[in-house]
Protein backbone atom coordinates (compact mmCIF):
# COMPACT_ATOMS: atom_id res chain seq x y z
CA UNK A 1 0.00 0.00 0.00
CA UNK A 2 1.66 3.25 -1.17
CA UNK A 3 -0.56 5.94 0.33
CA UNK A 4 -0.11 6.17 4.10
CA UNK A 5 -2.36 9.19 4.74
CA UNK A 6 -6.16 8.86 4.61
CA UNK A 7 -6.26 12.18 2.74
CA UNK A 8 -4.39 10.62 -0.19
CA UNK A 9 -7.31 8.24 -0.79
CA UNK A 10 -9.25 11.05 -2.41
CA UNK A 11 -12.92 10.36 -2.96
CA UNK A 12 -14.31 10.92 -6.45
CA UNK A 13 -17.75 10.03 -7.83
CA UNK A 14 -16.16 7.76 -10.42
CA UNK A 15 -14.53 5.40 -7.93
CA UNK A 16 -16.96 5.42 -5.01
CA UNK A 17 -18.21 3.08 -3.63
CA UNK A 18 -15.24 0.92 -4.58
CA UNK A 19 -13.72 -0.55 -1.44
CA UNK A 20 -10.31 0.96 -2.03
CA UNK A 21 -7.95 -0.88 0.35
CA UNK A 22 -6.83 -4.28 -0.96
CA UNK A 23 -5.38 -5.49 2.34
CA UNK A 24 -6.07 -5.46 6.05
CA UNK A 25 -5.06 -2.16 7.63
CA UNK A 26 -5.18 -0.07 10.75
CA UNK A 27 -6.93 3.25 10.20
CA UNK A 28 -6.38 6.42 12.17
CA UNK A 29 -6.70 10.09 11.32
CA UNK A 30 -3.04 10.56 10.35
CA UNK A 31 -1.93 7.31 8.69
CA UNK A 32 -2.83 3.87 7.42
CA UNK A 33 -0.77 0.89 8.50
CA UNK A 34 -0.90 -2.45 6.64
CA UNK A 35 -1.75 -5.38 8.90
CA UNK A 36 -0.22 -8.82 8.46
CA UNK A 37 -2.19 -12.00 9.05
CA UNK A 38 -1.16 -14.17 12.01
CA UNK A 39 1.01 -17.18 11.12
CA UNK A 40 -1.75 -19.65 11.89
CA UNK A 41 -5.48 -19.51 11.28
CA UNK A 42 -7.64 -20.58 14.24
CA UNK A 43 -9.86 -23.63 14.16
CA UNK A 44 -13.64 -23.39 14.23
CA UNK A 45 -16.00 -20.50 13.62
CA UNK A 46 -14.97 -17.18 15.13
CA UNK A 47 -17.28 -15.00 17.20
CA UNK A 48 -17.12 -12.91 20.35
CA UNK A 49 -13.87 -13.36 22.27
CA UNK A 50 -12.29 -15.77 19.76
CA UNK A 51 -12.79 -13.24 16.96
CA UNK A 52 -11.41 -10.41 19.10
CA UNK A 53 -8.33 -12.47 20.00
CA UNK A 54 -7.67 -13.37 16.36
CA UNK A 55 -8.00 -9.76 15.21
CA UNK A 56 -5.66 -8.70 18.01
CA UNK A 57 -3.03 -11.11 16.68
CA UNK A 58 -2.62 -9.14 13.42
CA UNK A 59 0.63 -7.15 13.41
CA UNK A 60 2.12 -4.07 11.75
CA UNK A 61 5.57 -2.51 11.54
CA UNK A 62 4.60 -0.45 14.59
CA UNK A 63 3.33 -3.29 16.76
CA UNK A 64 0.23 -5.37 17.33
CA UNK A 65 -3.33 -4.16 16.85
CA UNK A 66 -3.62 -3.78 20.61
CA UNK A 67 -0.46 -1.62 20.63
CA UNK A 68 -1.84 0.58 17.85
CA UNK A 69 -5.19 1.05 19.59
CA UNK A 70 -3.44 1.94 22.84
CA UNK A 71 -1.10 4.42 21.12
CA UNK A 72 -4.09 6.14 19.50
CA UNK A 73 -6.06 6.13 22.78
CA UNK A 74 -8.68 3.96 21.13
CA UNK A 75 -10.96 1.50 22.87
CA UNK A 76 -9.36 -1.94 23.32
CA UNK A 77 -10.34 -4.88 21.13
CA UNK A 78 -12.42 -6.32 23.98
CA UNK A 79 -14.87 -3.43 23.46
CA UNK A 80 -15.13 -3.87 19.69
CA UNK A 81 -17.51 -5.83 17.49
CA UNK A 82 -17.45 -6.66 13.74
CA UNK A 83 -19.18 -4.20 11.40
CA UNK A 84 -19.39 -4.83 7.65
CA UNK A 85 -18.01 -1.95 5.56
CA UNK A 86 -19.67 -2.36 2.17
CA UNK A 87 -18.94 0.82 0.25
CA UNK A 88 -18.08 4.39 1.16
CA UNK A 89 -17.31 3.39 4.75
CA UNK A 90 -14.36 1.31 3.46
CA UNK A 91 -12.74 4.44 2.00
CA UNK A 92 -10.06 5.82 4.39
CA UNK A 93 -10.65 9.36 3.13
CA UNK A 94 -14.32 9.12 4.07
CA UNK A 95 -13.62 7.54 7.46
CA UNK A 96 -11.34 10.43 8.31
CA UNK A 97 -13.84 12.92 6.93
CA UNK A 98 -16.60 11.73 9.27
CA UNK A 99 -14.21 11.44 12.25
CA UNK A 100 -14.83 7.80 13.10
CA UNK A 101 -11.60 7.39 15.10
CA UNK A 102 -9.00 4.57 15.10
CA UNK A 103 -10.24 1.24 13.77
CA UNK A 104 -8.65 -1.97 12.45
CA UNK A 105 -10.10 -3.09 9.10
CA UNK A 106 -9.85 -6.62 7.69
CA UNK A 107 -10.41 -8.12 4.24
CA UNK A 108 -13.16 -10.74 4.15
CA UNK A 109 -15.11 -12.87 1.71
CA UNK A 110 -18.92 -12.96 1.66
CA UNK A 111 -20.72 -15.94 0.19
CA UNK A 112 -24.41 -16.09 -0.62
CA UNK A 113 -24.60 -12.29 -0.27
CA UNK A 114 -23.75 -9.46 -2.64
CA UNK A 115 -23.15 -5.73 -2.46
CA UNK A 116 -25.76 -3.83 -4.46
CA UNK A 117 -26.81 -0.21 -4.87
CA UNK A 118 -29.35 1.32 -2.52
CA UNK A 119 -32.21 2.99 -4.37
CA UNK A 120 -31.30 6.47 -3.15
CA UNK A 121 -28.78 9.24 -3.77
CA UNK A 122 -26.56 10.99 -1.22
CA UNK A 123 -25.94 14.35 -2.89
CA UNK A 124 -23.67 15.83 -0.22
CA UNK A 125 -20.46 17.48 -1.36
CA UNK A 126 -20.27 16.15 -4.91
CA UNK A 127 -22.13 15.99 -8.20
CA UNK A 128 -23.88 13.72 -8.98
CA UNK A 129 -23.51 12.28 -5.48
CA UNK A 130 -22.90 8.92 -3.83
CA UNK A 131 -24.93 5.78 -4.33
CA UNK A 132 -24.43 3.89 -1.10
CA UNK A 133 -24.32 0.12 -0.83
CA UNK A 134 -26.71 -2.30 0.81
CA UNK A 135 -26.72 -6.09 1.21
CA UNK A 136 -28.80 -8.67 -0.66
CA UNK A 137 -28.84 -12.44 -1.05
CA UNK A 138 -27.69 -14.26 -4.16
CA UNK A 139 -27.37 -18.04 -4.11
CA UNK A 140 -23.82 -19.14 -4.92
CA UNK A 141 -22.34 -15.63 -4.99
CA UNK A 142 -18.96 -14.64 -3.51
CA UNK A 143 -16.98 -11.41 -3.33
CA UNK A 144 -14.52 -9.56 -1.12
CA UNK A 145 -15.40 -6.71 1.21
CA UNK A 146 -14.21 -5.47 4.62
CA UNK A 147 -15.12 -5.62 8.27
CA UNK A 148 -14.11 -3.01 10.80
CA UNK A 149 -13.73 -3.98 14.43
CA UNK A 150 -15.68 -1.04 15.81
CA UNK A 151 -17.05 0.17 19.10
CA UNK A 152 -20.79 0.65 19.53
CA UNK A 153 -20.26 4.41 19.34
CA UNK A 154 -18.33 4.09 16.08
CA UNK A 155 -21.13 1.98 14.61
CA UNK A 156 -23.71 4.57 15.64
CA UNK A 157 -21.55 7.33 14.18
CA UNK A 158 -21.25 5.59 10.80
CA UNK A 159 -24.98 4.82 10.60
CA UNK A 160 -25.82 8.41 11.58
CA UNK A 161 -23.61 9.68 8.77
CA UNK A 162 -25.42 7.45 6.28
CA UNK A 163 -28.78 8.69 7.61
CA UNK A 164 -27.98 12.37 6.75
CA UNK A 165 -30.14 13.52 9.66
CA UNK A 166 -33.12 11.38 8.61
CA UNK A 167 -33.04 8.83 11.42
CA UNK A 168 -34.10 5.34 10.41
CA UNK A 169 -33.22 5.58 6.71
CA UNK A 170 -30.37 3.18 7.43
CA UNK A 171 -30.67 0.43 10.01
CA UNK A 172 -27.96 -1.69 11.70
CA UNK A 173 -28.93 -5.37 11.55
CA UNK A 174 -27.45 -8.86 11.86
CA UNK A 175 -27.78 -10.99 8.69
CA UNK A 176 -29.44 -14.38 9.18
CA UNK A 177 -28.08 -15.85 5.94
CA UNK A 178 -24.81 -16.14 4.03
CA UNK A 179 -21.28 -16.89 5.20
CA UNK A 180 -18.24 -14.77 6.00
CA UNK A 181 -14.54 -15.67 5.97
CA UNK A 182 -11.22 -13.91 6.36
CA UNK A 183 -9.61 -13.75 2.91
CA UNK A 184 -5.83 -13.89 2.47
CA UNK A 185 -5.60 -14.01 -1.34
CA UNK A 186 -6.87 -11.96 -4.32
CA UNK A 187 -10.40 -13.02 -5.23
CA UNK A 188 -12.42 -12.23 -8.35
CA UNK A 189 -16.23 -12.40 -8.06
CA UNK A 190 -18.38 -14.38 -10.49
CA UNK A 191 -18.73 -12.86 -13.95
CA UNK A 192 -22.08 -11.66 -15.32
CA UNK A 193 -22.11 -14.78 -17.53
CA UNK A 194 -21.95 -16.94 -14.39
CA UNK A 195 -25.34 -15.68 -13.20
CA UNK A 196 -28.38 -17.65 -14.30
CA UNK A 197 -31.72 -15.78 -14.39
CA UNK A 198 -35.08 -17.57 -14.75
CA UNK A 199 -37.20 -14.44 -14.65
CA UNK A 200 -37.70 -14.67 -10.90
CA UNK A 201 -34.39 -15.57 -9.25
CA UNK A 202 -30.67 -15.16 -9.89
CA UNK A 203 -28.29 -18.06 -9.12
CA UNK A 204 -24.54 -18.30 -9.66
CA UNK A 205 -23.74 -21.41 -11.69
CA UNK A 206 -19.92 -21.28 -11.30
CA UNK A 207 -18.12 -23.15 -8.53
CA UNK A 208 -16.84 -21.06 -5.63
CA UNK A 209 -13.05 -20.95 -5.08
CA UNK A 210 -11.69 -22.54 -1.93
CA UNK A 211 -11.74 -20.33 1.15
CA UNK A 212 -8.35 -19.16 2.45
CA UNK A 213 -9.10 -17.96 5.98
CA UNK A 214 -11.05 -18.62 9.13
CA UNK A 215 -14.86 -18.40 9.15
CA UNK A 216 -16.63 -15.63 11.05
CA UNK A 217 -20.08 -16.17 12.55
CA UNK A 218 -22.04 -13.80 10.30
CA UNK A 219 -24.96 -13.76 12.73
CA UNK A 220 -22.74 -11.82 15.16
CA UNK A 221 -21.77 -9.17 12.58
CA UNK A 222 -23.61 -5.88 12.21
CA UNK A 223 -24.22 -4.22 8.85
CA UNK A 224 -26.09 -1.08 7.84
CA UNK A 225 -28.88 -1.72 5.32
CA UNK A 226 -31.01 0.81 3.49
CA UNK A 227 -34.57 0.45 4.80
CA UNK A 228 -36.37 3.36 3.17
CA UNK A 229 -36.47 1.90 -0.33
CA UNK A 230 -34.20 -1.15 -0.13
CA UNK A 231 -32.10 -1.66 -3.24
CA UNK A 232 -32.40 -0.76 -6.91
CA UNK A 233 -34.48 -3.16 -8.99
CA UNK A 234 -33.11 -3.64 -12.50
CA UNK A 235 -36.14 -5.35 -14.06
CA UNK A 236 -36.13 -7.92 -11.30
CA UNK A 237 -32.34 -8.24 -11.10
CA UNK A 238 -29.70 -6.70 -8.85
CA UNK A 239 -27.30 -3.97 -9.93
CA UNK A 240 -24.22 -5.53 -8.33
CA UNK A 241 -21.32 -3.25 -7.48
CA UNK A 242 -18.87 -5.92 -8.62
CA UNK A 243 -20.16 -5.57 -12.19
CA UNK A 244 -21.44 -2.00 -12.48
CA UNK A 245 -19.44 1.11 -11.54
CA UNK A 246 -21.15 3.93 -9.71
CA UNK A 247 -20.86 6.27 -12.71
CA UNK A 248 -22.40 3.71 -15.05
CA UNK A 249 -25.14 3.01 -12.53
CA UNK A 250 -25.97 6.71 -12.13
CA UNK A 251 -25.88 7.55 -15.84
CA UNK A 252 -27.56 4.48 -17.27
CA UNK A 253 -29.75 2.84 -14.62
CA UNK A 254 -30.70 5.04 -11.67
CA UNK A 255 -34.35 6.19 -11.69
CA UNK A 256 -35.06 4.08 -14.77
CA UNK A 257 -36.29 1.11 -12.74
CA UNK A 258 -37.95 0.46 -9.40
CA UNK A 259 -36.85 -0.69 -5.95
CA UNK A 260 -36.80 -3.96 -4.06
CA UNK A 261 -37.99 -3.82 -0.45
CA UNK A 262 -35.26 -4.67 2.03
CA UNK A 263 -37.32 -7.39 3.73
CA UNK A 264 -37.54 -9.21 0.38
CA UNK A 265 -33.80 -9.26 -0.27
CA UNK A 266 -32.28 -10.17 3.11
CA UNK A 267 -33.26 -12.21 6.16
CA UNK A 268 -32.06 -10.78 9.48
CA UNK A 269 -31.78 -12.14 13.01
Amino acid sequence: MENTSPRLWTYTPSNSPVALPKEALFFNSSELLPLMFPDEAPQGMLSGQTLQEYCSAFTSEKGTVDDLLSNQEGAPMSQRRPFLLLGELANPYRLQDIGVGPMPIFTVRMTGLCRTYADALDNREVVPGVHHITLARTEGWWEKTHIGMATVEQMKHMVAWLDQGRKGTWKPVRPAEGELYFETEPLDPPTPDDIQWDGHKEIVSASSPETTGAQIDLKTVMVAIHTNYGCYDNRGRFARCAHISQRDFHDNMFRRGSSKKWKDILDIC
